[in-house]
């Protein structure tokens, strides 16, 4: 349902590729519940000689599927998302919106969109608070208008703080379920139980080189959990079981 600033919405338009594999284009106010968490992305992720960013796919193990990036800016937004335990799925470049200022014709695709476990949407638009020119501030300022009319969140995001930053793409490496190891796993958590640093915790499960790896993917789950925005993981890190972990 739309909220009391739904009136001027009725005059933005969306266009997508639905999770079918279909464009489809019309008023915000009739497609605003597509899943479009699901949606394809609306532009190709081009790379070529010379381009001073970087363009990719970033592999989401909430959604198992690609989500495409046009910078590490992105692709570190991607996994924050990703890395998220109440996101559920995520999409790339997943519509276009347009609409008339009164002086010319308007349009803007966000960057990602959420889907979050208690169904909320979020908007996201990845720049660094010291790109955002004058004209970039008016359609992010739009875009949560909008966000707010139809019940989505909106977040724009830049540059990951160090050394979270650095955690996070090291987690990232074992997000794969086939990091997974049950029987390891369910020691880690008796193990960890009390708070102990984390190759020490680890030797008492076995092995370190093995256990290693299960252990990351249990912090990647929030399972077990660690100071991330403290300093870089490593031996003397403090590892104790989390109240919140991923479903």
């Amino acid at each position: 349902m739309l909220s009391s600033v739904g009136d001027w919405v009725s005059g933005v338009e969306v266009g997508f590729v639905s999770a079918d594999g279909v464009a489809r284009y019309g008023p915000l106010g009739r497609w605003w519940g597509e899943p479009f968490e699901q949606a394809s992305p609306v532009r190709s992720f081009v790379g070529f000689k010379g381009q001073k960013n970087f363009t990719g796919e970033y592999w989401a193990a909430t959604s198992r599927s690609p989500v495409g990036y046009e910078s590490w800016v992105e692709r570190d937004a991607a996994m924050a998302l990703d890395f998220d335990p109440v996101v559920v799925a995520l999409a790339s470049q997943p519509f276009r919106l347009a609409w008339s200022d009164g002086d010319r014709d308007r349009e803007h695709t966000p960057d990602y969109f959420a889907r979050l476990v208690d169904g909320t949407g979020v908007v996201v638009d990845v720049r660094p608070e010291d790109l955002v020119d004058e004209a970039t501030a008016e359609v992010f300022a739009f875009t949560a208008k909008v966000c707010e009319a139809v019940g989505w969140q909106f977040r724009q995001v830049g540059d990951l703080d160090q050394p979270y930053r650095v955690n996070l793409r090291w987690l990232a490496r074992y997000r794969h379920l086939r990091c997974q190891s049950e029987p390891v796993a369910e020691r880690l958590r008796e193990v960890f139980a009390e708070p102990l640093p984390l190759f020490a915790g680890a030797e008492l499960v076995g092995d370190r080189l093995a256990v290693l790896p299960v252990l990351y993917h249990l912090l990647w789950r929030h399972e077990l959990a660690a100071d991330l925005s403290a300093s870089p993981l490593g031996a003397d890190t403090v590892v104790g079981l989390s109240i919140r972990g991923r479903s």
